[in-house]
């Protein structure tokens, strides 16, 4: 789809727009705790934000590097962690979760990252493996949603 980019959200209402997509998606459409959707990662990780032509926000995610994503991916210093990506439902379907995917990889390529690690929706699993994901470990919750765990090596 054109009529879209995806870019750092560096300035505070870029990162406004990224935790409004999240608001919509996780608390409003899932149901996910608002008190557990925010949390104190999000301070220091990369959020990419996705918007229209016009400026609406159609999607968001993050990654994790250093310390942080070592608490999601078992302790591997070199690999960062996707999380939070949430596209807005008019937008679904349209390649916006596939760009914001590849952005954040490439954030994590220029940080030295060997590979990405995330958490999926046990309903994602296919989006992810398209995008070059595999997964391993088995299946857990996470606020109340089964996951499971994917690793990409990045090149």
């Amino acid at each position: 789809m054109s009529g879209f980019g995806v870019r750092v959200a560096l300035s505070e209402a870029d990162r406004e727009s990224c935790f409004a997509v999240r608001r919509d998606v996780f608390v409003g459409e899932q149901g996910v705790p608002e008190d557990l959707e925010y949390d104190s990662y999000d301070a220091d990780a990369v959020h990419v934000l996705a918007v229209r032509a016009d400026g609406v926000p159609l999607g968001t995610g993050r990654l994790l590097t250093g310390e942080a994503a070592a608490v999601k991916n078992g302790g591997a210093a070199d690999v960062g962690a996707l999380g939070r990506l949430a596209v807005t439902k008019a937008a679904r379907g349209l390649g916006v979760g596939a760009a914001l995917v590849r952005a954040i990889e490439d954030a994590a390529r220029e940080r030295g990252l060997a590979a990405v690690d995330l958490h999926a929706q046990t309903h994602a699993l296919g989006f992810y493996e398209r995008l070059g994901y595999e997964v391993y470990g088995p299946e857990f919750p996470d606020a109340g949603i089964p996951h499971r765990a994917m690793r990409k090596p990045l090149d």
